[in-house]
């Protein structure tokens, strides 16, 4: 399985769902307790979750920047 095959599935991943998961991993980290391959294996999936949410919010911002160039009726 390639890293590609592996992120497929967080692509369908809504912003809220990607950001709620964001969080939790946030939390796990700022806890403590865990080992460092696990907290690099958490930074790594916070990092993915990250670019997710900045795609989701890019789009939307497009989709204003769109919608206000439109000419009102």
């Amino acid at each position: 399985m390639t890293d590609d095959t592996k992120a497929e599935p967080d692509v369908r991943l809504s912003y809220e769902q990607a950001r709620a998961e964001l969080a939790s991993v946030v939390e796990r980290l700022e806890a403590g307790g865990t080992s460092l391959e696990e907290s690099l294996a958490l930074w790594e999936r916070g990092e993915a979750l990250a670019v997710i949410c900045q795609r989701w919010l890019d789009g939307a911002r497009a989709r204003i920047d769109a919608a206000r160039q439109e000419p009102a009726s």
